[in-house]
Formats: structure tokens, C-alpha cells, sequence
């Protein structure tokens, strides 16, 4: 499994007045979107997430996005290593992505760029 980067997840009451913040400090332009009630702008390193706290609730519980070549492998990686997927593989508007709960009890997202 090769890890290509990672991506902070962030949770904001205001997407609007975090964004600017987060475009300076990323040096780069929001990049905008709608997941499920909620309303998201990736930015660098950075996924701020703003909505509803139902959904924002269970949004928290991902530590991070990793970015990886390949999903497929990287599950059964994950299994091997004793974590367990909760959710996916799944396609997704970016690419693919899976939900894996480690054995110490973290939550991350594993995502590819393939379709």
C-alpha cells in the first residue's frame, strides 16, 4: 500500500468565515462542494465541513482522509493487519473510498483517485 498524503478534517460552525483563514494559511483556492447535508471546502491539507450536527457528528469521528493509490489493496491490507471495514469500497465524485476501523479504535477514510 503506498500512502500519497493526508487531509485534515475540520469541522466549522461557519464554512464562510473559516474559509479565508484557511486560503491564506494554505496559500490556495477553496475548492467547493455538497456531501449529504453538508457543505464542504477542500483547501490544501485541509476538508472543512460544515451542517447539520447529526451529520457533523458522525463526520467527527473520521481522524483523517489518507489518499492512497489503490483502495482494493489498501483493504485488504487493512484486513490483514487486523482492522475492519465499516463502510465501502465505494465510489465517490473524486474517486473511490473506504471507512476502516484500526485496531486500536480509530477511525480513518481511505481514499483513490480512481474511478
Amino acid at each position: 500500500m503506498e500512502i500519497l498524503g493526508a487531509t485534515l478534517r475540520v469541522c466549522v460552525d461557519d464554512l464562510e468565515a473559516a474559509v479565508p483563514f484557511y486560503e491564506r494559511l494554505a496559500g490556495g483556492r477553496a475548492l467547493r462542494f455538497e456531501r449529504g447535508g453538508v457543505s464542504v471546502a477542500a483547501i490544501g491539507c485541509f476538508l472543512l465541513m460544515s451542517g447539520p450536527e447529526s451529520e457533523l457528528e458522525v463526520l467527527r469521528k473520521v481522524a483523517a482522509t489518507i489518499a492512497v493509490k489503490d483502495v482494493e489493496e489498501t483493504g485488504r491490507l487493512l484486513a490483514e493487519l487486523g482492522a475492519r471495514v465499516i463502510a465501502g469500497p465505494v465510489a465517490t465524485p473524486g474517486g473511490r473510498n473506504l471507512i476502516a476501523l484500526h485496531p486500536d479504535g480509530s477511525v480513518y477514510e481511505y481514499a483513490d483517485r480512481d474511478g
